[in-house]
């Protein structure tokens, strides 16, 4: 029986890294990641695996509202209506990893890692992460704790997590076929 999300959570990153590379080469899956809050981290625990670029294409730290615009073609008019920490400005930053890098799966995440920049409606430790394909993201909104690099750290957890739940659940349907 596969783990589940939540066990998948409990293993340090570097399984979870490994795991997600045996995973890819398993099922032919390349994958980036679009990156804010995180600043290159999840591209970095995936890189931490020997033959990492047998199936990771790109990592993409898009820090600003700009970079975010200029490399992964998220619309500004997206950006100023929902602002960069929303499922929407993730969701378009997978779609425009997936495109820019031709991978089959990327992972984005945005968020307020803090100290300072919450808001009441967005408070510190509000993260959206992204997982999907050019055509199809599926987005969820975490509310981390800690401090700044706490959350940074949880955020990449959930990431490779949420990587790896998503291939496994892949690796299990074509085992149905």
């Amino acid at each position: 029986m596969a783990p589940s999300v939540s066990s998948l959570k409990n293993l340090d990153l570097s399984l979870l890294a490994q795991r997600l590379g045996k995973l890819c080469q398993q099922l032919g899956v390349d994958v980036s990641t679009a990156e804010s809050c995180t600043g290159g981290g999840i591209a970095s625990a995936i890189t931490s695996v020997a033959g990492s670029s047998a199936y990771f294409t790109a990592g993409y730290v898009t820090y600003s509202n700009a970079a975010k615009t200029r490399m992964l073609k998220v619309p500004e008019a997206v950006i100023e209506a929902h602002g960069a920490v929303s499922e929407q400005v993730v969701n378009a930053m997978v779609k425009g990893a997936c495109i820019d890098s031709g991978a089959s799966l990327a992972v984005a995440v945005s968020g307020v890692a803090g100290p300072d920049g919450g808001s009441p409606e967005k408070p510190v430790g509000t993260v959206w992460l992204s997982w999907g394909s050019a055509e199809s993201q599926q987005a969820a909104c975490f509310h981390f704790y800690g401090d700044r690099q706490a959350v940074r750290e949880q955020a990449v957890r959930e990431a490779l997590a949420g990587l790896v739940a998503r291939l496994m659940a892949q690796a299990k349907d074509k085992e149905k076929k």
